[in-house]
């Protein structure tokens, strides 16, 4: 049980002080899992039944009265689909740039812009420039890719053609397609990337729909 003095009483009865910061992030828990289930369109009768903890728990937890633990926070991520960490609404500490973990592959620099686990990633590319023209190596994997150039003209090459996209061009492909992206002009380029597995696609609507 938590005092107000930020202490808590474990089952063995001693006494262990609480951080107030991390009681602050804890005492939130509850009434996000309520707004979170209840946007989602969920009950908790069926949220039992997906997560396998009891209807009570949920409901105590949701409430407040039953504190947030990791192993009721696990299948609960599981089950909305989303990290840990938007869960409970941890903030974020030190330079938030260290979040960003950019990834160098390929001669390319790939920086994550999203941390939904599954469904569509978002990634911002950006390929370097070069003083000799690179030649064109297509691979394959399973998936969908939609692809926007912020700055820089793209050399997109897809299956038999060969295209240039400049600044505020789109495409979007099956990347079961052998592909590849470069620089049209040796120049360094700049593009926002969803890629999706096999199936998954980003949904566009137009101007009225």
């Amino acid at each position: 049980m938590l005092s107000r003095s930020g202490t808590e009483t474990c089952g063995s009865g001693k006494i262990r002080t609480v951080d107030p910061q991390t009681d602050d992030v804890l005492a939130t828990v509850g009434p996000r899992l309520r707004a979170l289930r209840r946007e989602r369109g969920i009950t908790l009768a069926d949220l039992a039944a997906t997560t396998g903890v009891s209807e009570s728990t949920l409901s105590r937890l949701e409430s407040g009265q039953r504190r947030a633990t990791l192993e009721l926070l696990l299948p609960l991520s599981r089950t909305y689909d989303v990290p840990l960490d938007d869960l409970v609404g941890a903030p974020r500490t030190g330079d938030p740039r260290i979040h960003l973990k950019p990834v160098h592959r390929y001669g390319m620099t790939f920086v994550p812009l999203s941390r939904r686990p599954g469904g569509v990633q978002a990634f911002k590319m950006v390929i370097p420039a070069t003083r000799e023209p690179v030649e064109p190596t297509p691979q394959t994997h399973e998936g969908f890719e939609w692809l926007y150039v912020l700055n820089g003209r793209l050399r997109l090459v897809l299956g038999e053609r060969d295209l240039t996209l400049p600044p505020g061009e789109a495409a979007e492909f099956d990347t079961s397609l052998p592909h590849w992206l470069g620089s049209a002009d040796g120049r360094a380029v700049e593009l926002l990337i969803l890629f999706g597995l096999h199936g998954v696609r980003a949904h566009v609507r137009g101007t009225g729909q």
